[in-house]
């Protein structure tokens, strides 16, 4: 959708295109509390067994939590990259407009998934999704897919045999 004007942000746009402010996991994340989420603590996580064995305590042990330990915000976006690699200014607090979206970031990609038997291969992946946010070019005022951190995810690769 490409607008013509700012003026065109009619009352008929603001409430097609409205902004629900205040998401928390109650509204995005099942059988999470926002409480609960806000709560995790990842401080002990190292992504690996740091005794003796690759079975031991450490990598078994600590508070609820992701399998792969994340960072999540519910934020209103300023920039972005757009489908074309292109950074984007997004519009934001400007009048009542508004744009908030669940940002979630892997906080050790790469590392081994917590209180997954070390037998199978793993890893925490970033992923990512586009995002279709009003954002503002030079010229205009554009409706563009921004990509946007969404969640980290568990990756297996394959069961290694002992």
């Amino acid at each position: 959708m490409r607008l013509k004007t700012p003026s065109m942000l009619t009352h008929l746009f603001a409430k097609k295109f409205a902004d629900v402010a205040d998401q928390s996991a109650e509204d995005l994340v099942d059988h999470v509390t926002s409480k609960q989420e806000t709560g995790f603590d990842y401080s002990y996580y190292t992504g690996v067994s740091t005794g003796k064995s690759p079975y031991d305590i450490t990598h078994w042990s600590g508070p609820e939590g992701y399998i792969c330990p994340s960072d999540v915000i519910y934020a209103m976006p300023k920039r972005a990259q757009n489908v074309e690699g292109k950074w984007r200014v997004i519009v934001n607090d400007v009048h009542y407009y508004t744009q908030t979206t669940r940002l979630e970031s892997c906080l050790f990609p790469e590392a081994a998934c917590r209180a997954l038997v070390p037998c199978y291969k793993s890893h925490c992946t970033q992923k990512s999704v586009y995002h279709r946010l009003l954002s503002y070019d030079p010229c205009d005022l554009i409706r563009d897919s921004l990509l946007t951190y969404t969640s980290c995810h568990l990756h297996v690769h394959r069961h290694l045999s002992h």
